[in-house]
């Protein structure tokens, strides 16, 4: 059985790490800064995956895949994006290991076989991408291009964090092209909402949609989209973004268009993206000190049923009513496990499942049959509740929806208790400190203050919220005038 974790109030760290390793997620694998995701981690990123390309192929995108190596002139290409990544950036530059003659059984690089031109691990896309748009694209009658693509990337970081920040990760990026400026704006803004219903409604976590300032944008764009979450620790967590990339890499790829009225133009870009950071940010937003807690629509079971029996008569006579149960479930499309297992107690399944974050627990034991019951035990609230067999199918369905909307409902509430207002630098720095949080307040529109609030407090402007109402004021850090509030938090 699983060690007891740390309190989150102890160490939210360590609460984080130990949930991720003991409720089977991931682990830490044996090349640095990269992690194995274990099945029961990976069925949640599938859940992810399927909602989302779904949501996708609705906004009329369609997948394909592009390779992992770019070669760094093509990188080179667009300069800002170039820059942006390089210090993130691994790099292939021999093709061939041999033999080495001094240590038998021992192999190093063959200084023979060195590529003519380096090769990039990816990092992101964009620079193969729009190399090969210049091909796809002549005329006004190729547009749009609505691409999506499912890929690893690699951005070799130094402290990484399970989930949160590693070497290597999984996430899908869309790269499209358009015609107008207005219509790719309007791209970069449907794909920014597109995160937030998935966000919202699957992963019950309430987000901020906002801009980046121009320091805080993705490396290339003009403009960049942003969801911002808040986890239980006052930090907060970029949970996506959507990028207007203007003309930058058709200027830089040379990917012109005739017109309808047979000019010339550059095409116009966008790119948008989200990893499996995101499950970082489901189990920091909504787990406790018991395990991980996981929202129905993305719980890979939903409903688990465990079977409490002594001798082999009570157990088959529990497993043909657990059958039937689980059968009237998925006729509904619940996710539904029986676990038979005859090696592990009911003791040891209750907690492995609660650890787990399953939604609904259902047990059935010899007095169950008798009285035609069975109690189910709710994950997010820690209740127990009798149902009789009968009631059982609309039961867990009204408890899933219920589940769904009340975790969405308290980490809001969450949020909102821990949106702070600051007028003077005094305060800001108090909050900062001793609440966490969100604070909005007042800002120049300067870098040089943006960037004198994060060396002074480590926090940066997590967004200028696009519902942030026109507000005559003065800049928290230099009391110059300002127009607007903007969100200020630490971040991970």
């Amino acid at each position: 059985m699983a060690n007891k974790l740390t309190p989150r109030d102890q160490d939210y760290s360590k609460w984080y790490n130990e949930i991720v390793v003991q409720a089977d997620l991931a682990e830490n694998s044996a090349v640095r800064g990269c992690m194995v995701i274990k099945p029961y981690g990976y069925a949640i990123w599938e859940k992810m995956q399927a909602e989302l390309d779904k949501m996708f192929k609705a906004t009329g995108h369609e997948n394909a895949y592009f390779p992992l190596f770019v070669p760094k002139s093509l990188f080179e290409a667009e300069e800002k994006n170039a820059e942006g990544f390089a210090k993130e950036c691994a790099v292939v530059t021999h093709y061939r290991l041999k033999n080495d003659e001094a240590r038998p059984g021992k192999l190093m690089v063959d200084p023979e076989a060195k590529l003519e031109e380096e090769l990039v691990v990816r990092p992101t896309s964009e620079a193969v991408i729009w190399n090969t748009y210049k091909t796809w694209i002549q005329s006004y009658r190729d547009l749009p291009i609505l691409i999506n693509q499912w890929a690893n990337v690699v951005r070799w970081e130094m402290r990484t964090r399970l989930f949160l920040r590693t070497a290597e990760f999984l996430w899908q990026e869309g790269h499209t092209a358009h015609a107008t400026k207005q219509e790719a704006l309007e791209e970069t803004k449907l794909m920014n909402q597109v995160y937030t219903d998935f966000v919202e409604n699957f992963m019950a976590i309430p987000v901020i949609q906002g801009t980046k300032t121009a320091s805080e944008r993705f490396a290339g764009a003009e403009e960049t989209y942003c969801i911002e979450a808040l986890m239980q620790d006052g930090k907060a967590l970029q949970a996506g973004t959507s990028h207007f990339l203007g003309q930058n890499f058709a200027k830089a790829f040379d990917v012109k268009f005739a017109t309808d009225t047979g000019k010339l133009d550059f095409v116009w870009a966008t790119s948008w993206g989200v990893s499996t950071r995101l499950i970082g940010a489901l189990i920091m937003t909504h787990s406790d000190d018991n395990g991980l807690v996981l929202p129905p629509n993305l719980a890979p079971y939903q409903v688990v049923i465990v079977p409490i029996y002594k001798g082999e008569d009570q157990q088959k006579e529990i497993a043909q009513v657990a059958q039937k149960i689980k059968s009237k479930l998925e006729e509904k499309n619940i996710r539904v496990k029986f676990d038979n297992r005859d090696k592990f107690k009911p003791g040891f399944k209750f907690h492995e499942y609660e650890l787990k974050g399953v939604p609904l627990r259902i047990a059935i034991g010899p007095k169950d049959l008798e009285h035609e019951r069975v109690e189910i035990a709710r994950r997010d609230i820690l209740t127990k509740s009798s149902v009789s067999q009968v009631e059982i199918v609309n039961y867990v369905e009204e408890q899933l929806q219920e589940m769904q909307q009340a975790l969405f409902d308290k980490a809001k509430r969450f949020r909102e208790e821990n949106i702070t207002k600051v007028e003077t630098f005094a305060e800001f720095q108090s909050v900062i400190k001793e609440k966490g949080g969100f604070i909005s307040a007042h800002w120049d529109g300067t870098q040089e203050s943006e960037e004198a609030i994060k060396k002074t407090t480590k926090a940066t402007i997590r967004c200028i919220p696009l519902d942030a109402k026109e507000e005559v004021g003065s800049c928290v850090y230099s009391g110059k005038p300002s127009k607007m509030r903007v969100l200020f938090a630490k971040a991970y």
